[in-house]
């Protein structure tokens, strides 16, 4: 049965719809509007059509102000022209907003801790809605899969306008995808985002509004990535193209021109060799070097686009060609500014928090966190959500450690079960996590899918010291000096350096485990260093233990399969395994080989992705995959929990949130270009 989505294409022209003015309309009042399509939106014509009305808008009376602090941006035509033919008419949670205010965010570091943030402003060709099964059209105002989920097409708004005014069209996408993704001037490598069962899509435009996604094999997953991922699908052509040597002719004279090496080089600067929107104004710490540049960052479709970074913060005001409008004709956001401070010592970003001096935090707050949250809750004048997390904090094992005699015994699954055997993870859960969490084994997935057997969830959690004993007594690992602590079988003494960052986990969590090990034999060292280092430390193969959060759902999985695939994620998340990422990138030429339940669960997560969901050849590749990984632990979990969400009151519009989760891209299901600021 051909599935096909397409938003608000079977509704009347403009000239058809009645002249009364548009209600203002609310989630919390429909004043009897009909619901659309999609959950809390419409597109334009929809709108009109189930309100009887004719839309006029209404433009913030500081965006004039607010461009002309965007280098390179032009007098800004009428509202009218600045939006697209046909806006996307979002319903706001609670009330119509008020223009104004400066949003106060607080992260760790440029690129630590910023995600809940970047999340606030964050657009994608779709979405979730709020309920996190609803896909929704975003950028994209529809789409259309064919029979066998092999090409996905996408509708684009006419009219639509990059932050500087230029239009956006399906040129961006093919741009983004052939010119960038797959360029190895740009990326050395294309993220497995943007293949399938590793091999390239093709990006077909149409016409302006329509460009298609051509994939070798089915992947129905695709859509759910675009819905729930920090990587945009389009770029602005016509500002990055313009260093870009296959797109421009004098693409390297003119990046010579204004300082840089070649126009690879300028688009690195612009765009740095990371889709992380974290990379997007590295040369605004250099003022000399802007001034002498067409522009200080590269245009955007998000709600707001950086003006200012340091190491301290960044800041942002409001894009005047933003997208979205209210149904009240307002264009959003309703927020003038934001503004991002970077600190990267957990007592003190609390400290900010108590105090009230934050508006949204969610991001690096952990369970542990909550006590004197709530403590201050009143005082502070803001709203503590505790809400459920999907992934959990998980350990890991270097099990390509350069170190010989410890990748002998890390890569021994007699080790890893007698280390997740040892952790007494109910009294974890009463010290650590408060009697809220509900222990649980990694699995890969997060909530648990029904093809998956309930026991893999239970996988060797139990708390057995003598049962993990006898097996490190097995390998060979015994008190050899009378220390009262293990040595390795050959009798190196070994200590586990523990480093950990407070983003990824709870130290208390770390504290906890480390003792349990202790009390087994095996001695450890803990200490907290930042994100950077951690993630520095782990990419170079130098850590003995992982800890961090990890799983996704399996909407996620479906797109991505980083997860089943050495190193087993990103560089911003929980890896290990570095040298058998580096056999499999090198097509075995380098690094270490990984054993064969790797080299299965390799081959089963494309077959996966690739397959009808819910048939028997799905679930029965769904289960091995979760069979391979759980067994052979390379991930040891502990427990699903629920973690905190911090706002400030003045925050209106601020919905109850189904999870504190990342996986759905934090805020970005919850509309946070509705929010306003009543102060």
């Amino acid at each position: 049965m051909k599935r096909i989505l397409l938003s608000g294409v079977a509704y009347l022209a403009f000239a058809s719809v009645a002249s009364a003015a548009c209600p203002a309309i609310t989630v919390a009042d429909m004043q009897g509007v009909a619901a659309g399509e999609f959950p809390q939106q419409y597109e334009l014509a929809e709108f009109q059509k189930a309100a009887g009305c004719e839309m006029s808008y209404a433009d913030n009376p500081a965006i004039g102000d607010l461009n002309g602090k965007i280098q390179g941006n032009p007098a800004l035509p009428a509202l009218a022209d600045r939006l697209p033919e046909e806006p996307l008419v979002v319903v706001p949670y609670e009330s119509i907003g008020k223009y104004g205010g400066t949003l106060d965010a607080l992260s760790n570091a440029t690129e630590a801790g910023t995600s809940d943030f970047l999340s606030t402003r964050h657009v994608n060709l779709v979405r979730y809605s709020d309920d996190l099964q609803t896909i929704v059209p975003n950028v994209a105002k529809g789409w259309k899969w064919n029979d066998d989920f092999t090409e996905l097409t996408f509708y684009l708004r006419k009219g639509h306008k990059w932050s500087d005014g230029e239009p956006f069209t399906a040129e961006d996408i093919k741009f983004w995808y052939d010119n960038l993704e797959m360029d190895t001037h740009v990326f050395e490598k294309p993220k497995d985002y943007v293949l399938v069962g590793g091999e390239r899509m093709q990006v077909e435009v149409i016409d302006p509004q329509t460009v298609v996604f051509k994939l070798p094999a089915p992947k129905p997953g695709l859509l759910a990535h675009f819905a729930t991922h920090y990587g945009q699908a389009f770029q602005p052509k016509h500002f990055l193209g313009m260093f870009h040597p296959e797109i421009a002719d004098n693409a390297d004279e003119y990046a010579k021109s204004l300082g840089f090496e070649n126009g690879y080089d300028a688009i690195k600067a612009y765009y740095g060799n990371s889709d992380w929107t974290d990379t997007a104004t590295p040369m605004l710490n250099h003022p000399d070097i802007v001034a002498k540049l067409p522009k200080a960052v590269y245009p955007t479709l998000e709600s707001h686009i950086t003006i200012k970074e340091t190491t301290e913060g960044r800041h942002f005001v409001a894009n005047p060609y933003f997208f979205m409008v209210d149904t009240a004709g307002n264009q959003l956001p309703y927020i003038n500014e934001q503004d991002e401070v970077f600190i990267n010592d957990h007592e003190v970003r609390l400290l900010k928090l108590v105090n009230s001096e934050v508006d949204y935090k969610s991001q690096s707050l952990q369970l542990s966190d909550v006590p004197i949250l709530l403590e201050n809750q009143e005082k502070g004048a803001y709203q503590i959500q505790l809400k459920p997390k999907i992934a959990e904090h998980v350990f890991s094992f270097n099990v390509t450690s350069e170190d010989m005699e410890k990748r002998k015994v890390f890569g021994d699954v007699r080790f890893r079960k007698a280390m997740s055997l040892a952790i007494n993870r109910d009294a974890l859960n009463e010290t650590a996590y408060f009697g809220q969490g509900t222990p649980r084994q990694y699995i890969g997935f997060s909530p648990t899918p029904s093809f998956v057997d309930p026991k893999w969830e239970k996988y060797a959690i139990e708390f057995d010291a003598d049962g993990a004993k006898a097996l490190l007594d097995e390998i060979g690992m015994k008190d050899t000096d009378g220390d009262g602590f293990r040595e390795l079988p050959n009798g190196d003494k070994i200590v586990l350096n523990m480093q950990f960052a407070t983003q990824g986990i709870a130290g208390q969590v770390v504290e906890l485990v480390a003792q349990d090990w202790a009390n087994i034999g095996v001695q450890t060292a803990v200490k907290e260093v930042t994100p950077d280092e951690y993630r520095s430390a782990q990419s170079s193969n130098q850590l003995d233990v992982g800890m961090w959060e990890k799983s996704q759902p399996l909407a996620i999985v479906l797109a991505t399969n980083e997860l089943f695939v050495p190193p087993f994620e990103n560089y911003f998340a929980h890896r290990t395994g570095m040298l058998w990422a580096e056999w499999v990138d090198s097509k075995g030429e380098k690094g270490v080989e990984p054993p064969e339940y790797v080299k299965q669960m390799m081959e089963d997560i494309n077959a996966f992705q690739s397959a009808e969901v819910g048939s028997a050849a799905s679930n029965e590749l769904g289960e091995r995959l979760v069979k391979n990984m759980t067994e052979n632990l390379l991930f040891i979990g502990t427990a699903l929990t629920p973690d905190p969400i911090f706002a400030r009151n003045a925050v209106k519009n601020f919905p109850e949130f189904k999870t504190a989760s990342y996986e759905y891209y934090r805020t970005f299901p919850y509309r946070p270009q509705q929010w306003w600021l009543d102060e």
